[in-house]
Protein backbone atom coordinates (compact mmCIF):
# COMPACT_ATOMS: atom_id res chain seq x y z
CA UNK A 1 0.00 0.00 0.00
CA UNK A 2 1.39 3.50 -1.02
CA UNK A 3 2.19 6.17 1.24
CA UNK A 4 -0.11 9.00 2.48
CA UNK A 5 0.22 11.56 0.06
CA UNK A 6 -2.97 13.31 -0.34
CA UNK A 7 -4.88 14.98 1.62
CA UNK A 8 -8.74 16.27 1.30
CA UNK A 9 -10.17 19.34 2.62
CA UNK A 10 -13.91 19.73 2.82
CA UNK A 11 -14.51 23.89 2.20
CA UNK A 12 -18.33 23.67 1.24
CA UNK A 13 -19.91 25.00 3.92
CA UNK A 14 -21.66 28.11 4.49
CA UNK A 15 -20.36 28.56 8.24
CA UNK A 16 -24.16 30.35 9.29
CA UNK A 17 -22.97 29.61 12.40
CA UNK A 18 -20.52 32.72 12.07
CA UNK A 19 -22.58 34.92 10.48
CA UNK A 20 -22.33 37.87 9.23
CA UNK A 21 -18.63 37.60 9.32
CA UNK A 22 -19.08 34.31 6.90
CA UNK A 23 -21.77 36.31 4.83
CA UNK A 24 -18.91 36.91 1.87
CA UNK A 25 -15.87 35.37 3.39
CA UNK A 26 -15.17 31.25 3.58
CA UNK A 27 -15.13 30.61 7.52
CA UNK A 28 -12.35 28.21 6.72
CA UNK A 29 -10.42 31.97 5.90
CA UNK A 30 -11.75 33.19 9.15
CA UNK A 31 -8.04 34.16 10.79
CA UNK A 32 -6.55 32.49 14.21
CA UNK A 33 -4.05 35.63 15.29
CA UNK A 34 -1.97 35.86 11.83
CA UNK A 35 -3.44 32.59 9.80
CA UNK A 36 -6.82 31.49 8.23
CA UNK A 37 -8.02 28.45 9.47
CA UNK A 38 -7.71 26.19 6.52
CA UNK A 39 -3.19 27.41 6.26
CA UNK A 40 -3.10 25.90 9.46
CA UNK A 41 -4.55 22.59 8.49
CA UNK A 42 -2.82 22.54 5.01
CA UNK A 43 0.38 23.20 7.12
CA UNK A 44 -0.32 20.19 9.14
CA UNK A 45 -1.02 17.79 6.24
CA UNK A 46 2.48 18.88 4.49
CA UNK A 47 4.33 18.50 7.77
CA UNK A 48 2.93 14.73 7.79
CA UNK A 49 4.99 14.60 4.38
CA UNK A 50 1.55 15.00 2.35
CA UNK A 51 2.35 17.17 -1.02
CA UNK A 52 -1.00 17.28 -2.99
CA UNK A 53 -4.02 19.30 -1.31
CA UNK A 54 -7.53 18.46 -2.87
CA UNK A 55 -9.84 21.32 -1.68
CA UNK A 56 -13.79 20.30 -2.13
CA UNK A 57 -15.47 23.43 -2.21
CA UNK A 58 -18.67 25.41 -3.52
CA UNK A 59 -19.98 28.41 -4.45
CA UNK A 60 -18.44 31.39 -3.71
CA UNK A 61 -15.08 30.31 -2.40
CA UNK A 62 -12.92 31.89 -4.40
CA UNK A 63 -10.92 33.12 -1.56
CA UNK A 64 -9.44 30.20 -0.34
CA UNK A 65 -7.50 29.25 -4.08
CA UNK A 66 -6.70 32.73 -4.15
CA UNK A 67 -4.98 32.43 -0.94
CA UNK A 68 -2.33 29.51 -1.97
CA UNK A 69 -1.67 31.37 -5.66
CA UNK A 70 0.99 33.54 -6.36
CA UNK A 71 0.11 37.26 -5.52
CA UNK A 72 1.97 38.88 -8.44
CA UNK A 73 1.33 42.02 -7.79
CA UNK A 74 1.37 41.36 -3.93
CA UNK A 75 5.12 39.90 -3.99
CA UNK A 76 6.41 43.10 -6.27
CA UNK A 77 5.33 45.83 -4.11
CA UNK A 78 7.02 44.15 -1.17
CA UNK A 79 10.29 43.24 -3.29
CA UNK A 80 10.31 46.82 -4.56
CA UNK A 81 9.51 47.92 -0.85
CA UNK A 82 12.31 46.01 0.62
CA UNK A 83 9.94 44.29 2.98
CA UNK A 84 12.07 41.00 2.87
CA UNK A 85 10.73 39.06 5.51
CA UNK A 86 6.75 39.62 4.79
CA UNK A 87 7.79 38.36 1.18
CA UNK A 88 8.94 35.43 2.73
CA UNK A 89 5.74 34.91 4.38
CA UNK A 90 3.57 35.45 1.30
CA UNK A 91 5.55 32.63 -0.43
CA UNK A 92 5.85 30.14 2.03
CA UNK A 93 2.25 30.08 2.15
CA UNK A 94 2.25 27.30 -0.87
CA UNK A 95 5.62 25.64 -1.14
CA UNK A 96 6.78 25.15 -4.82
CA UNK A 97 6.52 21.36 -4.10
CA UNK A 98 2.67 21.71 -2.92
CA UNK A 99 0.12 20.96 -5.78
CA UNK A 100 -3.36 22.58 -4.79
CA UNK A 101 -6.48 20.72 -6.10
CA UNK A 102 -10.02 21.96 -6.47
CA UNK A 103 -12.98 20.25 -6.75
CA UNK A 104 -16.56 21.54 -6.71
CA UNK A 105 -19.44 19.93 -4.65
CA UNK A 106 -22.54 20.77 -6.73
CA UNK A 107 -25.22 20.15 -3.60
CA UNK A 108 -24.30 20.10 0.44
CA UNK A 109 -25.15 16.66 1.30
CA UNK A 110 -22.48 16.26 3.75
CA UNK A 111 -19.45 15.18 4.40
CA UNK A 112 -19.47 11.80 3.20
CA UNK A 113 -20.33 13.12 -0.27
CA UNK A 114 -17.69 15.41 -0.58
CA UNK A 115 -15.12 12.88 0.31
CA UNK A 116 -16.88 10.97 -2.41
CA UNK A 117 -16.27 14.15 -4.55
CA UNK A 118 -12.62 13.75 -4.77
CA UNK A 119 -12.28 9.95 -5.43
CA UNK A 120 -11.75 11.02 -9.36
CA UNK A 121 -8.02 12.68 -8.01
CA UNK A 122 -7.64 10.00 -5.22
CA UNK A 123 -8.52 7.24 -6.71
CA UNK A 124 -6.92 3.87 -5.39
CA UNK A 125 -4.39 5.35 -2.91
CA UNK A 126 -5.15 5.80 1.22
CA UNK A 127 -5.74 9.47 2.19
CA UNK A 128 -6.11 11.67 4.65
CA UNK A 129 -9.18 14.08 5.37
CA UNK A 130 -9.24 17.44 7.44
CA UNK A 131 -11.44 19.51 8.99
CA UNK A 132 -10.34 22.67 8.91
CA UNK A 133 -13.02 23.68 11.60
CA UNK A 134 -11.03 21.44 14.24
CA UNK A 135 -7.80 23.26 14.62
CA UNK A 136 -5.38 20.73 16.21
CA UNK A 137 -1.64 21.35 17.65
CA UNK A 138 0.39 19.17 18.71
CA UNK A 139 4.36 18.11 18.72
CA UNK A 140 4.66 16.79 16.49
CA UNK A 141 1.23 17.68 14.19
CA UNK A 142 -1.53 14.99 14.83
CA UNK A 143 -1.86 14.12 11.59
CA UNK A 144 1.77 13.22 11.23
CA UNK A 145 1.01 11.19 14.14
CA UNK A 146 -1.57 9.36 12.69
CA UNK A 147 0.71 8.71 9.51
CA UNK A 148 3.22 6.98 11.64
CA UNK A 149 0.28 5.09 12.68
CA UNK A 150 -0.98 4.10 9.77
CA UNK A 151 2.43 3.23 8.58
CA UNK A 152 2.55 0.32 10.86
CA UNK A 153 -1.12 -0.81 10.73
CA UNK A 154 -1.78 -0.33 7.02
CA UNK A 155 -5.59 0.46 7.67
CA UNK A 156 -7.64 3.39 8.27
CA UNK A 157 -7.00 5.56 11.29
CA UNK A 158 -9.26 8.08 13.35
CA UNK A 159 -8.17 10.84 15.55
CA UNK A 160 -10.49 10.60 18.80
CA UNK A 161 -10.76 12.14 22.25
CA UNK A 162 -12.76 12.03 25.36
CA UNK A 163 -15.88 13.98 25.22
CA UNK A 164 -18.51 14.69 28.02
CA UNK A 165 -21.89 12.39 27.65
CA UNK A 166 -23.68 15.65 27.06
CA UNK A 167 -21.78 16.58 23.91
CA UNK A 168 -21.84 12.85 21.92
CA UNK A 169 -24.70 13.93 19.69
CA UNK A 170 -22.22 16.63 18.00
CA UNK A 171 -19.66 13.52 17.25
CA UNK A 172 -19.15 10.37 15.57
CA UNK A 173 -18.62 7.97 18.48
CA UNK A 174 -16.68 5.12 18.90
CA UNK A 175 -16.35 1.68 20.53
CA UNK A 176 -13.28 -1.56 20.12
CA UNK A 177 -10.66 -3.17 21.53
CA UNK A 178 -7.84 -1.84 23.36
CA UNK A 179 -4.76 -2.46 21.10
CA UNK A 180 -2.51 0.16 23.76
CA UNK A 181 -2.11 3.40 25.83
CA UNK A 182 -3.74 5.21 22.31
CA UNK A 183 -5.42 2.72 19.83
CA UNK A 184 -8.33 0.69 19.72
CA UNK A 185 -9.28 -1.68 17.26
CA UNK A 186 -12.76 -0.39 16.17
CA UNK A 187 -15.95 -2.49 16.50
CA UNK A 188 -18.62 0.22 16.13
CA UNK A 189 -19.01 3.93 15.02
CA UNK A 190 -21.89 5.34 15.27
CA UNK A 191 -23.23 9.31 14.03
CA UNK A 192 -24.43 11.71 16.95
CA UNK A 193 -25.78 9.35 18.97
CA UNK A 194 -27.96 10.81 21.80
CA UNK A 195 -26.09 10.30 25.23
CA UNK A 196 -27.61 7.32 26.80
CA UNK A 197 -27.39 5.36 23.32
CA UNK A 198 -23.65 6.10 23.20
CA UNK A 199 -21.33 3.01 22.69
CA UNK A 200 -18.13 5.24 24.73
CA UNK A 201 -17.24 8.81 25.48
CA UNK A 202 -15.00 8.71 22.61
CA UNK A 203 -15.93 11.10 19.85
CA UNK A 204 -14.02 11.22 15.98
CA UNK A 205 -11.82 14.56 16.06
CA UNK A 206 -11.52 16.26 12.57
CA UNK A 207 -8.58 13.94 11.08
CA UNK A 208 -8.81 10.47 9.33
CA UNK A 209 -6.73 8.58 7.20
CA UNK A 210 -8.45 6.52 4.93
CA UNK A 211 -8.04 3.70 2.87
CA UNK A 212 -9.77 3.80 -0.92
CA UNK A 213 -12.33 0.98 -0.16
CA UNK A 214 -14.69 3.60 2.00
CA UNK A 215 -15.40 5.18 -1.55
CA UNK A 216 -17.37 2.08 -2.19
CA UNK A 217 -18.85 2.27 0.85
CA UNK A 218 -20.04 5.83 0.94
CA UNK A 219 -21.18 5.42 -2.99
CA UNK A 220 -23.76 3.16 -1.59
CA UNK A 221 -25.42 4.57 1.35
CA UNK A 222 -28.44 6.45 1.88
CA UNK A 223 -28.54 9.50 3.56
CA UNK A 224 -28.62 9.49 7.34
CA UNK A 225 -28.29 11.76 10.31
CA UNK A 226 -29.69 15.05 9.47
CA UNK A 227 -30.56 14.05 5.66
CA UNK A 228 -27.14 14.11 4.40
CA UNK A 229 -24.50 11.08 3.33
CA UNK A 230 -22.17 10.79 6.64
CA UNK A 231 -18.65 9.65 6.14
CA UNK A 232 -19.21 7.85 9.81
CA UNK A 233 -21.77 5.67 8.29
CA UNK A 234 -19.41 4.91 5.58
CA UNK A 235 -16.51 4.10 8.02
CA UNK A 236 -18.92 1.82 10.25
CA UNK A 237 -19.53 -0.42 6.77
CA UNK A 238 -16.02 -0.45 6.01
CA UNK A 239 -15.53 -1.88 9.41
CA UNK A 240 -17.47 -4.93 7.89
CA UNK A 241 -14.08 -5.91 5.23
CA UNK A 242 -11.49 -4.36 7.24
CA UNK A 243 -9.71 -3.44 10.04
CA UNK A 244 -10.44 0.34 11.53
CA UNK A 245 -8.21 1.52 14.70
CA UNK A 246 -8.73 4.82 16.73
CA UNK A 247 -6.31 7.27 17.93
CA UNK A 248 -6.41 9.11 20.94
CA UNK A 249 -3.85 12.04 19.42
CA UNK A 250 -1.27 13.91 21.73
CA UNK A 251 -2.02 16.97 20.95
CA UNK A 252 -4.74 20.12 21.74
CA UNK A 253 -8.22 20.34 19.55
CA UNK A 254 -9.93 23.63 19.31
CA UNK A 255 -13.63 23.66 17.80
CA UNK A 256 -13.38 27.02 15.62
CA UNK A 257 -16.23 25.94 14.05
CA UNK A 258 -17.89 27.33 17.15
CA UNK A 259 -17.52 30.82 18.46
CA UNK A 260 -16.16 29.88 22.19
CA UNK A 261 -13.74 27.64 20.72
CA UNK A 262 -12.55 29.88 17.61
CA UNK A 263 -11.74 32.51 20.46
CA UNK A 264 -9.94 30.05 22.59
CA UNK A 265 -7.80 29.37 19.87
CA UNK A 266 -7.26 33.10 19.36
CA UNK A 267 -5.98 34.00 23.19
CA UNK A 268 -4.12 30.56 23.24
CA UNK A 269 -2.40 30.54 19.88
CA UNK A 270 -1.44 34.73 20.62
CA UNK A 271 -0.02 33.91 23.94
CA UNK A 272 2.44 31.29 22.14
CA UNK A 273 3.14 33.70 19.32
CA UNK A 274 6.90 33.86 19.02
CA UNK A 275 6.72 38.44 18.55
CA UNK A 276 3.38 38.85 19.96
CA UNK A 277 2.86 36.43 23.06
CA UNK A 278 4.89 38.39 25.97
CA UNK A 279 2.78 41.61 25.06
CA UNK A 280 -0.40 39.81 24.76
CA UNK A 281 0.28 38.08 28.14
CA UNK A 282 1.11 41.51 29.87
CA UNK A 283 -2.33 42.95 28.35
CA UNK A 284 -4.26 40.15 29.63
CA UNK A 285 -3.33 40.42 33.03
CA UNK A 286 -4.28 43.96 32.99
CA UNK A 287 -7.76 42.82 32.27
CA UNK A 288 -8.23 40.22 35.49
CA UNK A 289 -9.69 41.90 38.24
Amino acid sequence: MQKINKAIFPVAGLGTRFLPATKAMPKEMLPVVDKPLIQYAVEEAYAAGIRQMIFVNGRNKRAIPDHFDTAFELEYELEASGKKELLDVVRSIKPSDMECIYIRQPKALGLGHAVLCAQCVVVNEPFAVLLADDLMVGKPPVLKQMVEQFNEWRASILAVQEVPPEHTKRYGIVAGTKVNDRLMDLTHIVEKPAPEDAPSNLGVAGRYILTPGVFHEIANLPRGVGGEIQLTDGIANLLRREKVFAYRYDGQRYDCGSKEGFLQANVELALEHPQLGESFRAYLKTLVL
